[in-house]
């Protein structure tokens, strides 16, 4: 969100476009990851988790990656729950971020 380089990648991220990020398919798959941490963390599976091994990410990178997410999740649905908003110039649409929702 600091520079232009990242406005698409930032849009894709925005719309869920996994597809279109400039991304390796081991990003893309630990991409999908965090998705299903973030909107669905019971639905984790073992197959999951022996896929993005087998893509060459540790144990290790796996679990601060569910931290990470945990956080940020934490942290957006507090701002939420909270009513606390970033100053507008800080999201690139001027818009006020949600917290991820189940649809």
């Amino acid at each position: 969100m600091q520079g232009a380089e990242y406005t698409e990648l930032g849009q894709a991220l925005r719309d869920g476009r996994l597809n279109d990020l400039p991304v390796t398919d081991a990003e893309r798959q630990l991409l999908a990851f965090v998705d299903t941490v973030t909107r669905h963390a019971y639905r984790v599976t073992d197959e999951q988790v022996e896929g993005l091994r087998t893509s060459g990410w540790s144990d290790e990178q796996i679990a601060e990656c569910v931290y990470v997410a945990g956080m940020f999740n934490l942290f957006v649905r507090l701002a939420d729950a909270f009513d606390i908003h970033p100053p507008i110039g800080m999201d690139t649409d001027g818009e006020i971020p949600r917290a991820v929702t189940e649809p």
